[in-house]
């Protein structure tokens, strides 16, 4: 559905204009509209195609949604593919959205797909500094992008306290595999910021260095700021995944340490066990000459023999720490 049509010109809001009268306004070069759409129907789709002569194969994009985030030049337009995170109401699990962006020299179009976030704050922003809202679509479509990237340090702060809290667990008696299951649930999440994050540098990266598109001219050092943004996610999330492994592979050598040391009880309680064994597997053997058959006391000392060889390993054991 269509959220807020409104022109601009010199920096000032104009006016909510009417969706057919946007070619209108656009054709005047000191003028730029911008539009924002939310879950829009193709109908919608196309009829802001056909008022803003967007490219065809953004627009597909746009349609089709689920794309990699992106940034494209389409002659004197741009076509950007933006990811939000944000953690679903009922089940706390995180949410991926996406927010194409079309921007020409006179427009900026936005569309939200699966996110509940919209962008009502950078118009306002953007409104209440129209010394920079002069530059035009350019500064709109740097302060939507800042935006989303903004939204991506609360998820990296929440991920860096879980991790914090996972490795709090390590040496704690909970569940080994339910640890585990912890730690690659934040490393899921991990990589699906990674995978936001990553591209959108690349794409950034192009605005503010190199040959910068006609668009962006003006703006390259708001730019260059949310790439230093950006650029200090990723190291984040690299520190953090560097961490995650570690975690994970002292989780995995907690629970071999826990096998060792069951083993090595299971084998102490088995020599304590085994000479017992043997002095009554001996004695049991029912041969008519055996020695120390006919002793008087031959049974109870057999039974202090055992029990004083049992008291000598299972100190023994307990010196060494196997018990």
């Amino acid at each position: 559905m269509l959220i807020s049509c409104v022109a601009y010109q010199e920096g000032r809001k104009l006016a909510d204009i009417p969706v057919e009268d946007i070619s209108e306004y656009v054709s005047h070069k000191d003028c730029f509209v911008w539009v924002a759409l939310f879950e829009p129907t193709p109908g919608e789709l196309d009829e802001m195609a056909q008022e803003f002569s967007l490219h065809p194969l953004a627009v597909e994009d746009a349609r089709t949604g689920h794309q990699r985030p992106k940034i494209e030049e389409y002659g004197d337009s741009l076509f950007a593919v933006l990811h939000t995170v944000e953690r679903d109401q009922k089940t706390a699990e995180p949410s991926i959205g996406e927010v194409d962006v079309f921007v020409g020299p006179n427009y900026i179009l936005s569309v939200r797909h699966r996110t509940r976030i919209g962008f009502a704050a950078v118009r306002t922003r953007a409104e209440h500094e129209p010394e920079l809202l002069r530059h035009g679509a350019g500064f709109v479509f740097y302060a939507l992008i800042d935006n989303v990237v903004d939204r991506y340090f609360p998820v990296l702060d929440d991920l860096e306290t879980r991790l914090e809290g996972a490795e709090e667990q390590l040496f704690t008696s909970t569940s080994s595999a339910k640890k585990i299951e912890n730690l690659y649930a934040l490393k899921r999440e991990l990589m699906t910021l990674k995978h936001m994050v990553s591209p959108l540098m690349e794409g950034v990266g192009k605005l503010y260095g190199g040959r910068v598109p006609q668009l962006c001219v003006g703006t390259q050092e708001y730019f260059r700021d949310v790439y230093d943004h950006l650029a200090r996610i990723n190291n984040s999330i690299d520190s953090i995944r560097d961490t995650l492994a570690t975690a994970i592979q002292v989780n995995l050598g907690m629970i071999n340490l826990s096998e060792t040391e069951v083993t090595k009880k299971l084998a102490a309680w088995a020599a304590i066990i085994a000479i017992p064994t043997l002095i009554a597997g001996i004695y049991g053997m029912n041969f008519k000459n055996m020695p120390e058959y006919e002793w008087a006391f031959g049974y109870p000392i057999a039974l202090g023999v055992m029990l004083g060889f049992d008291l000598v390993l299972y100190f023994w054991f307990k010196k060494i720490r196997w018990l």
